[in-house]
């Protein structure tokens, strides 16, 4: 008579709790690009600490003061291309 277990290559509970492991972990999504290209023109919102006199100086003339920064750090950046 021969052995049922011999039969049975694997454990069944094992094998189920294979399935069950394979049917229910999520796979790794693979990884944003580090570099990506910002849009022309887009903007960030940052944090930056700045001298109490230099702030003065841009916001003297009012309103506006965030976009004269960039564009007085703008003309200190070479450009690309």
């Amino acid at each position: 008579m021969s052995d049922m277990r011999s039969r049975r290559p694997a454990d069944p509970r094992r094998a189920a709790e294979a399935a069950f492991k394979a049917a229910t972990t999520r796979k790794p999504e693979s990884p944003a690009p580090s570099t990506l290209a910002a849009a022309p023109g887009a903007r960030e919102s940052v944090t930056l600490r700045l001298d109490s006199a230099v702030l003065e100086h841009f916001q003297k003339d009012g309103p506006g003061w965030q976009d004269r920064i960039n564009a007085a750090l703008k003309t200190l950046v070479p450009r690309e291309g």
